[in-house]
């Protein structure tokens, strides 16, 4: 899992519930000051953490419904045999704990574009929009205003960095898709930039063959491609972009050791980013974001959403290992909106199969993404073929019956299945999948239900309750501004 990360993996995060024990094992602050009530100070220092906030990290598990951390939790015992980070987190008394109301303007059901304007321009526009009322007028996001007090911003992902979370921040645009028009919104405006999305910065990709990723060069930011570049950069402003498009599922590059040692971890982004704005003085806002997480839900693919939701928890445990033992920085852990809500079901007589059946996952070695990408490479595939890529990849046997009803609806034929959600490739693979992990969904898209949140160090008290989306950039703004 940690390929060569500088602070290993198994330095973030505990193999026992015991807080005690893992703060010992994991090196970080002694286990008397982290129990005596603040994520900062070190033995012997006050107990009361300081009110005044330096910088904030924003985490987002994107498209995570609320289940999905117990399923983490499972998962991460299953497979790693130690706790995981945010739920050790939910256990810790000095963490604030919440529910964040994510509706948009037009819809009780939001999309990532209008949920992160609401955190960013501190209102609720429509779906699809980003930073834009639905009267048409423009919001200035935080970003721009953060920059006027001489903040640091930083913004990492595992999605194409102009992709609708990480614009929310800084970007401002009627449609979330036109992410060649948000890419020079960042240009001075953000100081780093990680993730996906090489694409929207490269002369010969654009269509108005800007040099963008010149234009960041010639305004003293370091443009790196790969995780070595990114890994021994020195200069304060990155600019990292590690893949065309998003950047692959962590189940992809975990079972690849080319993509593995190309692709830098969400870790390593964040530890990259993090590092360099903790070792100044400036105040800062950190944007991380899950991305796929998301993704995933949409693909009904369990193995998939696990293994970037894990992933993403390495990211929150680097986090509160670097900030450990300073008090001024707050961290925030929340979703943008819930996504297909996946569910362990009870399986078998007296649900005594449900730990079998979950148990299966662990053999998922692709994404669905992954095992559509292959059927479509190959000519005239057929039933044999996709179910001889699912045996391969996820570890199950479709049924001739399931193998060839994917069959049909990869060439648009109608099949029988009363929910229209699920009336899709991903939707059918997932129920099959669900037959052998027990894993069930509600449909394909996003849900209303609040999302979790959490929350350490100073002023985390603001993030207790219910919190309406459109609320937090009020707060980032009175802590940094």
């Amino acid at each position: 899992m940690a390929y060569g990360l500088t602070m290993k993996m198994k330095d973030f995060n505990t193999s026992s519930v015991d807080r005690r024990s893992w703060l010992k094992s994991a090196g970080l602050v002694s286990a008397a000051s982290f129990l005596s009530g603040t994520h900062a100070a070190a033995a012997g220092e006050k107990k009361t953490p300081t009110k005044k906030v330096r910088g904030v990290v924003f985490m987002i598990s994107d498209g995570m419904s609320p289940g999905v951390l117990s399923l983490a939790e499972a998962y991460s015992q299953l497979t790693r045999q130690r706790t995981t980070q945010w739920w050790q987190l939910l256990n810790n008394p000095t963490a604030t704990r919440g529910l964040m109301d994510n509706a948009s303007a037009n819809s009780l059901v939001t999309d990532s574009a209008a949920a992160s304007s609401a955190w960013g321009g501190g209102q609720r526009v429509n779906n699809g929009s980003i930073n834009v009322k639905p009267d048409g007028k423009e919001i200035t996001p935080i970003a721009a205003l953060l920059r006027k007090k001489n903040a640091a911003i930083g913004l990492v992902t595992t999605a194409t960095v102009t992709h609708a979370t990480p614009a929310g921040f800084a970007a401002s645009i009627s449609s979330r898709s036109d992410e060649q028009l948000i890419a020079p919104q960042y240009l001075d405006r953000v100081d780093i930039i990680l993730g996906g999305g090489s694409g929207y910065f490269d002369a010969k990709q654009r269509s108005d063959q800007q040099d963008l990723a010149g234009d960041f060069k010639k305004s003293g930011y370091e443009v790196v491609s790969d995780r070595d570049q990114l890994l021994a950069a020195k200069s304060a402003k990155i600019l990292g972009t590690f893949a065309r498009g998003h950047l692959p599922f962590s189940i992809d590059r975990n079972h690849d050791a080319a993509l593995a040692a190309s692709v830098p971890s969400l870790a390593e982004m964040t530890q990259a980013a993090l590092g360099r704005f903790l070792t100044g003085d400036k105040p800062f806002l950190l944007q991380v974001e899950g991305a796929r997480i998301d993704h995933a839900a949409h693909l009904n693919d369990i193995g998939a959403l696990l293994g970037d939701q894990i992933a993403f928890d390495d990211a929150v445990a680097a986090v509160l290992t670097m900030t450990a033992k300073h008090g001024d920085i707050l961290v925030v852990v929340t979703s943008d909106h819930g996504n297909s809500n996946p569910g362990l079901n009870g399986m078998g007589d007296g649900y005594k199969e449900s730990n079998q059946h979950f148990q299966n996952i662990a053999r998922f070695k692709a994404s669905h993404e992954r095992v559509f990408g292959e059927w479509n490479a190959k000519p005239n595939g057929d039933a044999e073929t996709i179910g001889s890529l699912v045996a391969e990849h996820l570890g199950f046997d479709l049924k001739k019956s399931e193998a060839e009803a994917l069959i049909a609806i990869l060439h648009k034929e109608n099949v029988v299945e009363w929910n229209h959600q699920l009336e899709k490739p991903e939707g059918l693979l997932g129920q099959f999948a669900g037959n052998h992990t027990g894993i069930g969904w509600t449909g394909t898209t996003h849900t209303s239900d609040p999302t979790l949140l959490s929350a350490i160090g100073p002023q985390s008290s603001r993030f207790s309750g219910i919190i309406r989306n459109s609320d937090v950039f009020g707060h980032l703004m009175e802590l940094l501004g």
